[in-house]
């Protein structure tokens, strides 16, 4: 766990927001419901949430999963994203160990 990837990674707005919505894909992304939500969130749905380009959410969504924060599967064309929660276990115990 590389804790200046992590801080850096959490210290964007838009960032932060994408991994609090992916805390709970089924409130934040209902128009997924179609598609399941096992594999994680389709970047397009991200992007539409956030308003942005595609590419800066791609790229916000790239440097959340060098930190580790975010896992992505890729099927055909798209890319879905779900949080770690392993990751955010250990900084959690990071944070109280040493931090």
């Amino acid at each position: 766990m590389d804790q200046v990837e992590i801080f850096k990674a959490l210290s964007n707005k838009t960032r932060l927001q994408i991994l609090n919505w992916l805390r709970d894909p089924e409130l934040n992304f209902p128009e997924q419901a179609v598609y399941g939500f096992a594999e994680g969130i389709c970047v397009g749905q991200i992007q539409l949430k956030t308003g942005l380009t595609q590419s800066t959410v791609s790229e916000y969504l790239s440097v959340l999963q060098r930190a580790g924060l975010v896992t992505s599967t890729r099927k055909g064309q798209w890319t879905y994203y779900k949080r770690n929660e392993e990751a955010f276990a250990a900084l959690s115990e990071l944070i109280q160990s040493e931090i």
